[in-house]
Formats: structure tokens, C-alpha cells, sequence
């Protein structure tokens, strides 16, 4: 047998033997459910042999896997043929285990949305980047027979990592900024981590003098893991992942980012209703030597505007957005590649969005609905999770207006719910129960408001 039959054979038995435990049947009863031969179910756990795709479909339904097992086999070389592509594993994330193992573990979905953890070896894991079995959890860069090779070679550490391998991880990243704002956290945080993981991994087998790059790459990723458990709602995981982050950014002598960073915990600082630490934090953000880009004193500016509307002071509020605008107006087509990924997006539309709860909180709530409308509209359906927190945002806007709208707002928040639901994000779930507690105030009769509340609670 080949490589690829021989990952394919190894990944099949290892879920088959998953499912049938979980499923609490011996070898000799499932084969009984689907009228298979024990003996060569055995051989399957073990790796040993692959059943026709006919079987698999009795044995899939037998263990109730969704799927899962056939999709599995059709990964077989030779089923569909080669030229005619092949489908990547079902995979929600990859970890590298510490243990003494060295191993690696798969994180594979069910069609029906269920997680199997499946345990390989570093060769295995090789073994299926070089078939391209990976390319789901890989989707960013290993385009080719020797670009998995050489990630695998790497988190192997059978040589030091080089330019192609940081180059891959860096679009990965990228590929994550934009799967957040269609997924939320929930679904990327375990990835996120375990790739941290990996590339600390490769940092600790370098040579010192040669990291820099490295050190740059972890304060990026180490930094989004910190906007990922923010969106959940644990601050005090968010502040560890942006210090470790700060720490890796020091030490590469990344000022930009050590800035940028400062503007994230300002903005943690806005969950914990604490207007002097926002404005401190952005104020100081400012003034770190060396971090000149236009956006980032805009972005820094935005959350200073955003700590006096906390604290109250409009017309301070009012003064730091006209300030980051004229920045951003000023800088329209600044780009820097070295730049943390936020700021590469970050424009006089994003500006106006994020002003949207400073109007409301200064008692502008008007012009907060008619932000929000605009980028409600502008924002794709897939956007899931920024969809989400938006629809949430305006629901509490319009009972914020001089004539308030009940039934609109409760209509917003059902909406609303669906994706946080999805997405786990704990921005959206804020939103939410201060939607449903002022609607059990002021508006406790209207039609819907009770259902409003069960999706609310079901958010736990």
C-alpha cells in the first residue's frame, strides 16, 4: 500500500474505533447492526483494512456518525481518482500535544456537527500533509507537493524554519481575520492556539539570533488569540494573550504593534466600564517611540473618543473622532505589510461604525440608529458574527431614540440571537441580556418580548 492508503486506513480506524466505543457497542455487535464481518472490523480499527464504500455506508448508519465514516473512505487514493481532486479531512482544528508521544491531534466535524479528537504520530501527520489530506486545516498556503513537505519537515523539527514556513503561517493569520467575522471565536480559538503552540515550538529550537521574524509572527497571532477570548467574554484571558503578545513584540523591537497593543487592552478596559484606563491606555499608545502609522493614531484616537463617551464627555468624544477622521482622511492609501492586520482594514467606514455606541451613549441615539442601518446594509449576510453584534447594537439603539421602537427592537434581537448562538461571542450576548432587561423594564407587554428572553437565557 501506498502513503496515502496507508493515512487513510490509519484516520478511518482510529474514528471507527471513537464511534463504536462512544457508542458503547462491542466489535461483534456492530458488525451484527451492520451485517459486516467482525473479524475484518477489527482490522479496521487497527489500520489494517479499508471496507468497500458499500459497507461503510451500514456501518456509518449503524454508529449514527452522520456521514462522517463515508466521507472518510472517499478519501481513499483511488476514490475519486486523482485528477479529478480529493476532498480534504472534516477538520475543525490541529494541536500539538505535549506529551511524550509527540503526537498530534486531529479535530474532525461530523456532518452533523459533532467533534472527533483522532491522536496521530509526527510521521502520520506528515504523511497527510504530503497526500494533501490537510488541505482544510491547511488552507492558506501548502499549495504543493513540496510546500506540505516542508511544513511537515518543520513541525517535525527536522530543520530549522525558514522565510516559506513563516510566509504560510502569516497568510494563515490572514485567512483567520476573515474567518472570524463569518464564524466568531468559538470556532477558531482551538486552531489559534494550536498554532501559537507550533510556532513557539519552532522558536524554542532556534537559534537566538535568528527569531525576530518568529517573535513578530507569535506577538500577531498571540494578539488575535487575545481578541478571540475577549469576543467570548474572558477578559482576564484576553489580557494574558495581549501581554504575552506585548512581551514577543518588545522583544522583535515590533513598536507598532507594542502600541496597537495597548489600544487592545484599552479596549478590554471598555468591558470592564473603566473610562479612565481606556483613555490612559489609547493616550499612551500615542506616544510609544517609533510607532508613527497614521492609522494607528486614528484607531488610537477612535478609543480615546470612546472613553470620554463613557465617561460622559461629549464634547471630548466628539473632539477625538473628528480627530481620527482627519487622520484616516489624510492617510487614505497608507499601507505598511508589517502592520498588524486590523489597521490594514481599518478606514473612515470602520471609524463610523465603531462611533455608533459613543453617539448612543452621549445621547445621540439618532444618529447611532442611522449608522448602523447603513453598515447593517453594507455588511454580507456570511459576516455572521459581525452581522450579528451590529443587529444586536441597533436593537438597543432604537429604545434609545426620542420614540422607541419595541417591536423592531425585539425583531433585531431574535435575530441577533441566532448568531450568537453560533458564534459564541460574548460581545453579542452583552448586547443581548441589556436589550432583554430593558425591554422587562419599560416594555414588558410587547409581543415576542418573552421569546426574546428564552433565546437570551439559552445563550447561558
Amino acid at each position: 500500500m501506498d502513503a496515502d492508503s496507508d493515512a487513510v486506513r490509519h484516520v478511518f480506524g482510529v474514528v471507527l474505533h471513537h464511534l463504536r466505543t462512544e457508542a458503547g457497542l462491542s466489535l461483534r455487535a456492530l458488525a451484527a447492526q451492520a451485517r459486516y464481518d467482525h473479524t475484518r472490523l477489527s482490522r479496521a480499527e487497527h489500520g489494517e483494512h479499508l471496507p468497500a464504500a458499500d459497507w461503510v455506508k451500514d456501518i456509518d448508519t449503524a454508529l449514527h456518525a452522520g456521514g462522517l465514516l463515508t466521507l472518510l473512505r472517499s478519501l481513499a487514493p483511488a476514490q475519486p481518482p486523482p485528477s479529478k481532486g480529493r476532498t480534504a479531512l472534516p477538520l475543525a482544528g490541529l494541536r500539538v500535544d505535549d506529551d511524550p508521544s509527540d503526537s498530534v491531534t486531529l479535530q474532525m466535524c461530523t456532518p452533523d456537527g459533532r467533534t472527533v479528537q483522532v491522536k496521530l504520530s509526527r510521521r502520520q501527520l506528515g504523511e497527510l500533509l504530503a497526500t494533501g489530506l490537510l488541505r482544510s486545516a491547511l488552507p492558506a498556503g501548502v499549495t504543493d507537493q513540496d510546500q506540505a513537505d516542508r511544513v511537515a519537515k518543520v513541525i517535525a523539527e527536522q530543520y530549522p524554519v525558514d522565510t516559506q514556513v513563516l510566509g504560510y503561517f502569516s497568510r494563515l493569520l490572514t485567512e483567520h481575520f476573515t474567518a472570524d467575522k463569518m464564524m466568531g471565536p468559538r470556532q477558531l480559538l482551538g486552531t489559534t492556539l494550536a498554532q501559537i503552540r507550533v510556532l513557539d515550538r519552532l522558536r524554542r529550537t532556534s537559534s537566538p539570533d535568528s527569531t525576530e521574524p518568529l517573535l513578530r509572527l507569535l506577538a500577531q497571532y498571540a494578539e488575535f488569540a487575545g481578541w478571540l477570548q475577549q469576543d467570548l467574554g474572558d477578559t482576564t484571558a484576553a489580557r494574558y494573550w495581549s501581554d504575552r503578545a506585548t512581551g514577543w513584540a518588545q522583544a522583535a523591537g515590533d513598536y507598532t504593534m507594542v502600541a496597537y497593543l495597548m489600544i487592545r487592552k484599552s479596549n478590554i478596559a471598555l468591558l470592564d466600564n473603566d473610562p479612565r484606563e481606556v483613555i490612559e491606555l489609547a493616550a499612551g499608545a500615542r506616544k510609544v517611540p517609533g510607532a508613527t502609522h497614521p492609522r494607528l493614531h486614528a484607531l488610537a484616537a477612535q478609543q480615546q473618543a470612546r472613553g470620554w463617551a463613557l465617561y460622559g464627555d461629549a464634547t471630548r468624544f466628539q473632539r477625538q473622532i473628528d480627530d481620527a477622521a482627519t487622520l484616516l482622511r489624510e492617510h487614505p492609501a497608507d499601507y505598511d505589510p508589517a502592520a498588524p492586520v486590523y489597521l490594514h482594514q481599518y478606514s473612515l467606514d470602520v471609524l463610523q461604525e465603531q462611533s455608533a455606541g459613543g453617539y448612543r451613549a452621549c445621547g445621540q441615539a439618532a444618529a447611532a440608529v442611522r449608522i448602523l442601518e447603513d453598515k447593517i446594509k453594507a455588511t454580507g449576510e456570511h459576516l455572521r458574527r459581525d452581522q450579528g453584534h451590529l443587529l444586536a447594537k441597533l436593537a438597543n439603539t432604537v429604545l434609545a431614540v426620542k420614540e422607541p421602537e419595541p417591536d423592531r427592537a425585539i425583531a433585531l434581537g431574535l435575530r441577533s440571537a441566532t448568531a450568537a448562538a453560533f458564534t459564541g461571542s460574548a460581545r453579542i450576548g452583552t448586547e443581548l441580556r441589556t436589550l432583554d432587561t430593558v425591554l422587562a423594564t419599560r416594555f414588558p407587554t410587547t409581543p415576542g418580548r418573552l421569546e426574546l428572553h428564552e433565546a437570551v437565557l439559552a445563550l447561558g
